[in-house]
């Protein structure tokens, strides 16, 4: 059973995803990368990680999911059905990319590598939490300035100059 459901799951998430690659409105492709999200985080917890899932869902599908959003409002891109269809030179850099990822999936499945056995023991969220945030809190503050900077850079470039 929980075999199908994670098979279930990745064809969800890669569907999902590949709609939201190729959406041309993006509300609608928001929608779709957080339906990929949760999918994502179902197979996360089926493979035994809650703390990845949990994780998943609440700064991914959430976090990260509105701040895109409150970008996408703020740039106003007026209507994508006006916009002309990608011609044959916007593609190669997609197709070269798969082309690739289809090559190095092909290798590994033929070179059957043996399957690798995880040695450490399990840690809690208590444990991860005071490491996460003692050890490495300078990093996630960095990291989360970082992402401030991007937005303010985005609404910037974004802002029409007005005449």
């Amino acid at each position: 059973m929980e075999q199908a459901l994670f098979y279930i799951l990745a064809a969800v998430t890669i569907i999902a995803t590949a709609l939201a690659i190729t959406e041309k409105h993006a509300v609608h492709a928001i929608v779709y990368l957080v339906t990929s999200f949760f999918a994502l985080a179902v197979i996360f917890f089926l493979l035994g990680a809650p703390v990845v899932a949990v994780f998943e869902v609440i700064i991914y599908a959430g976090a990260i999911m509105v701040l895109f959003l409150f970008v996408i409002m703020m740039l106003d891109l007026g209507h994508p059905e006006r916009a002309r269809l990608p011609g044959g030179r916007d593609w190669w850099p997609a197709l070269v990319l798969g082309i690739v990822t289809v090559a190095a999936g092909l290798t590994l499945v033929a070179s059957r590598a043996p399957a690798v056995t995880a040695t450490g023991k399990a840690v809690g969220v208590k444990e991860f939490a005071l490491a996460l945030f003692g050890k490495y809190g300078v990093a996630v503050e960095v990291v989360s300035m970082q992402l401030l900077f991007a937005l303010v850079g985005a609404l910037y470039l974004a802002k029409r100059r007005e005449r």
